[in-house]
């Protein structure tokens, strides 16, 4: 047997220029990527360490949430959703789960892992689910540990209403768990207004920070069940009572001594500093508007191409837009050609939309009218040619 080898070293790679304007990762300012080619430090760097407590109170900005207990996963969104599932979830809890997309169907798999009894809500791709189809299953299922929901679904443009389930669930034992990993930073999120117990999201969306990293806070209520939890974590990596030491942020009681638990992704960390200072400077109120127009803007142009918007009528998310193309168009074709010929990037559909539907991201830096227009007009001329 011969091992493949070569003389030669590998070239330098040299990404080619791409408009992101798919379902994530968005466009990243050159702020952003300024901040994570700085100098390293060690991840337990005094100074690092303030810019670990600058992240955190920024993020408590962004998620509008006084929670203490909130942080970035050392990870991508998923591992936001896993850290959210299995610190909260012991086997055997019941856990009601709202499926309306791909991300929905993630929770449920995730909190069967973590052992729980899983009691699935599902309406069809594309629908919100009612908060009365919560109440229901709660009242089959009074003693469940938490309901989830995904606040923004990626595979559809859905964007679930979260107050009155907030509202139906504050004065019970029983948790709000919701992925925003779409959602924050381009639509209004109002974490301790509307009784959110977990949320988790991703840096690559509308915060407009690389993929890597999963800003998470746990409410009062859900710090609780931590701090009462018997069973152990089952992850190691993302046990929260260990994380949480190192983020200054230990449980009552314990020492605000900072302890190392891995070493944290220091230049993802600068990006992310740097990304949340861009928001705040920007207003959550004026971003949150900025993407509402663009993205309605978008939508409008697309049923004067009469395209199909796949998303809920009233519940469309303006920063991630599915649409199906006309009888006849090849998707896939036309979505190659767009990314070869105009070097633009949007998604294609993911299960019941594979093969009909783009999925089209105006996500932060992204979110602008010169992306629509320029989107739109490689979309007219592929479909010219």
């Amino acid at each position: 047997m011969s091992t493949s080898h070569t003389s030669e070293p590998f070239p330098a790679a040299q990404p080619p220029e791409r408009l992101l304007l798919g379902p994530g990762p968005s466009p990243v300012h050159e702020r952003v990527t300024a901040a994570q080619a700085r100098s390293l430090v060690g991840h337990l760097d005094p100074w690092f360490l303030e810019v670990t407590d600058q992240v955190a109170a920024m993020l408590r900005a962004v998620f509008r949430t006084e929670n203490p207990l909130t942080y970035a996963v050392s990870g991508t969104g998923s591992a936001g959703m896993e850290t959210a599932v299995v610190n909260v979830v012991a086997p055997g809890d019941t856990v009601i789960v709202g499926i309306n997309g791909v991300f929905g169907g993630r929770i449920a798999d995730t909190a069967e892992r973590a052992g729980a009894d899983v009691v699935r809500v599902e309406e069809p791709w594309g629908r919100i689910i009612p908060t009365d189809r919560f109440a229901t299953a709660l009242d089959a299922h009074p003693g469940a540990r938490l309901v989830a929901v995904v606040h923004a679904e990626t595979s559809t443009g859905a964007h679930q209403p979260l107050e009155e389930l907030g509202a139906l669930l504050r004065d019970t034992d029983t948790l709000l768990l919701v992925d925003t990993v779409t959602g924050l930073g381009g639509v209004p999120l109002e974490v301790d207004a509307w009784g959110l117990d977990v949320v988790y999201s991703g840096t690559q969306k509308c915060l407009s920070v690389p993929p890597g990293l999963a800003p998470i806070t746990f409410s009062a209520k859900a710090e609780e069940v931590l701090d009462q939890r018997r069973a152990p974590v089952r992850s190691w990596y993302l046990d929260v009572s260990a994380i949480r030491r190192y983020w200054g942020m230990p449980a009552a009681g314990g020492s605000g001594e900072r302890a190392y638990h891995h070493t944290a992704p220091i230049s993802a960390l600068l990006g992310l500093h740097e990304g949340l200072r861009m928001v705040l400077e920007e207003g959550l109120e004026t971003r949150w508007a900025r993407h509402a127009e663009v993205g309605e803007l978008f939508q409008s142009h697309l049923l004067d191409r009469d395209a199909t918007l796949l998303a809920q009528e009233g519940h469309r998310l303006p920063q991630l837009t599915s649409f199906a193309w006309p009888e006849g168009v090849d998707e896939g074709v036309l979505r190659r050609r767009l990314l070869t010929e105009h070097g633009i990037e949007v998604g294609g559909g993911l299960g019941t939309f594979a093969g009909t539907a783009w999925r089209v991201g105006l996500m932060g830096e992204g979110a602008t009218h010169a992306n629509v227009d320029r989107l739109l007009d490689a979309m007219d001329e592929l479909r010219e040619t």
